[in-house]
Parts: structure tokens; C-alpha cells; sequence
């Protein structure tokens, strides 16, 4: 066998040794920009990612009973507390863009003006159904806002209640739900709905997402370094176009 057959050989093998599976618990929210970033990771580096997906008081929970996990991605504020907890390190911690909400419609329905915050109230009036989540933080800044707005009784009546991992958007797209309010980072690449705008600057919540990597993860060099990639300055367009503001922060 040639020498540099050996050699190359012998580089491979080292580069599968160091190859680890890195368990990743994520919020909803980042899941399209994941999409687009992991591989580019894995390709890079040899590693896997596997990522365990739910809502945020969920992934809280799992942490907290000591669910093995390598990283997070979640809204700041959650990072902190499991930092607090002992759960997540605040070493290497990043930060990866404010999440701004949007109305959707059915695909080819008209665009109702949400220009302001009155005519906001108007079209969740007006409305006949209404899909959001619940059980995140977007869910609760958006029960604030119709509680603020003195309409909060008249939009839960109509309210259908599903996360976008639960196929809230699809809801829309098939005309079960007549409007949609959403992560933009969740709706932006959904087929059949159209994204009518970002709801006004008053209904937005302050929802900026991190990294960080676990307390007790198993591949601490290889989480760390997925972080790290996720909130480098080079790939803050691709957070942009799945609907963060990559500035924030």
C-alpha cells in the first residue's frame, strides 16, 4: 500500500474519532435556519446533530429533571434561568436574533391592513377564527396583547390552539383557520399561507434567542463549537431570511 494511501487513511480514521453526536433541545422557533446551518456543520466538522424539538416550558422542564442534553437553543431569558439552575453553562453562550411575530393568510385571500395597532384590533375582530400557539413565549406575549387591546374574550371564543410543530400554520393554509399569528421564522417558507406582515411594533414581543451549551453534556468541545458556528457573523443572513433579526442583541 502506498505511503500516502496510509496516511490519508490513518487522517480519516482520526477525524471519525473525534466525530461526535451532539443532542440538541430547540425551541420551534429556529427550525428553518437549522435547516439550512446544520448540514453545513456536519459537512464541516464530521459531526451529527440530533435535535430534540418542543416548547419552551417543555424543553425547561427536561433540563430541570436532568434530561441528557449537549446544547439548547431558547429565548435568552429561559437560558439564564437554566443557567441559574446549574443546567446550562454561561460560558460560550450566543445570541441568535430577535423572533418577530406575523399574520398569515390562506394562500391567494386578501391581506388585511395591520398597519397599526387599531387596525390590528379590528382584523382579530373581524376574523371568524384565529389559529396561535400556546405554551410559548410568543403565545403569552399575544394573550398580553388582546388582554391589553380589551378584546381577549372575544379572540379566545374563536381561538384555535396548536403550535406550529403541531401544524397551526397548515391550519391556515387549509381554510380551517381564517388567520394565523406566528413566529415569522415559522411561517416565512410554509406553502399555501402568505405572510400579510410583522404585527405592529406595540403586539411584538421582546423574544431574543440563544445558544448554550449544557451543564452536563456528554460532547461539551463539539456543542460548544455547533454554537459557536450558529451565531457567527457569517451566517446571520441565513437568521435573517428565516425571519430573525440577527442585530438584536
Amino acid at each position: 500500500m502506498k505511503i500516502g494511501t496510509v496516511i490519508m487513511m490513518v487522517a480519516l480514521t482520526a477525524g471519525t474519532a473525534r466525530a461526535a453526536d451532539i443532542r440538541v433541545m430547540s425551541g420551534g422557533a429556529p427550525k428553518e435556519a437549522l435547516a439550512v446551518l446544520t448540514p453545513q456543520f456536519e459537512k464541516q466538522t464530521g459531526h451529527k446533530v440530533v435535535f430534540i424539538h418542543a416548547v419552551i416550558g417543555v424543553l425547561r422542564q427536561k433540563l430541570e429533571a436532568g434530561e441528557q442534553a449537549d446544547a439548547a437553543l431558547m429565548p435568552i431569558d429561559a437560558i439564564d434561568a437554566m443557567v441559574k439552575a446549574n443546567r446550562l453553562r454561561a460560558e460560550g453562550r450566543v445570541t441568535l436574533g430577535r423572533l418577530g411575530v406575523s399574520l398569515v393568510v390562506r394562500e391567494g385571500a386578501a391581506k388585511p391592513d395591520i398597519s397599526t395597532t387599531e387596525n390590528f384590533r379590528k382584523v382579530l375582530l373581524a376574523a371568524r377564527s384565529i389559529a396561535h400557539p400556546v405554551g410559548t413565549p410568543s403565545a403569552a406575549n399575544f394573550i398580553k396583547v388582546i388582554e391589553q387591546l380589551g378584546i381577549a374574550e372575544a379572540v379566545q371564543k374563536k381561538a384555535i390552539h396548536r403550535t406550529a410543530l403541531d401544524g397551526g400554520v397548515e391550519l391556515v393554509a387549509t381554510g380551517e383557520a381564517e388567520i394565523g399569528v406566528y413566529p415569522t421564522s415559522e411561517v416565512v417558507h410554509v406553502k399555501g399561507v402568505s405572510v400579510v406582515g410583522a404585527l405592529p411594533a406595540a403586539a411584538q414581543p421582546d423574544i431574543v434567542y440563544g445558544g448554550a451549551v449544557s451543564s452536563s453534556a456528554a460532547a461539551p468541545d463539539a456543542a460548544a463549537a455547533f454554537v459557536k458556528f450558529l451565531g457567527a457573523a457569517e451566517n446571520r443572513r441565513v437568521w435573517k431570511d428565516a425571519g430573525f433579526d440577527p442585530s438584536a442583541g
